[in-house]
């Protein structure tokens, strides 16, 4: 297992559409301290394959999302909240921190992966939690074949990663505005001019 990002290397056959190396949430259920409760929200790729299956058959809809959520502030929160009411389970994938630092660059992320998953897992509006190394979910969304994927503002309908395979299975597709006022790098920003 490389424990800086939670891989571990299987053999397992899948026919589901899970993959056998999957980020592994569950380093964070060991914490002194921190077992159970939200944390069991936190699960690997195969969890949630599994968890996917079972909602399928309960005629439940999987909302996902993703993104790197480095320092969790009232958008995310609001935003998070607006993505719950689109189904019945909202799954929020995070980026690794390896993902991170390709996508936003050495200085970042400012939390860890094992920081960032349990502060999503605690939010009442998510339901499970994954962490994703690759730089786009499309692996996880192609797995997962959710019913509702939600972006944020900035990202136009027709560029969300996944947006295809969630369209050809015909599932939803939608973004949510920003709230203004909020954002991670204008909090990195102000932190460093103090």
């Amino acid at each position: 297992m490389d424990e800086r990002i939670g891989l571990k290397n299987s053999n397992i056959s899948n026919p589901a559409g899970c993959h056998p190396e999957i980020p592994d949430g569950n380093e964070l259920k060991g914490e002194e301290g921190l077992t159970g409760g939200h944390l069991s929200k936190i699960k690997t790729l195969e969890e949630a394959c599994r968890l996917r299956e079972r909602l399928e058959k309960d005629g439940l809809s999987l909302v996902f999302t993703n993104g790197c959520f480095d320092l969790l502030h009232p958008g995310h929160v609001r935003y998070l909240a607006a993505a719950r009411k689109m189904g019945d389970h909202l799954l929020v994938a995070v980026n690794s921190d390896r993902s991170v630092v390709k996508i936003k660059g050495p200085s970042r992320p400012v939390q860890p992966q094992s920081v960032r998953a349990e502060m999503l897992s605690a939010l009442e509006s998510v339901d499970s939690v994954i962490v994703f190394d690759e730089e786009t979910p499309l692996r996880v969304i192609e797995a997962l074949t959710p019913d509702v994927l939600v972006k944020g503002g900035d990202w136009k309908e027709a560029d969300i990663v996944g947006a295809d395979v969630v369209r050809a299975r015909g599932g939803l597709v939608r973004s949510i505005p920003f709230e203004k006022g909020f954002s991670t790098t204008a909090m990195i920003e102000k932190i460093r001019g103090l």
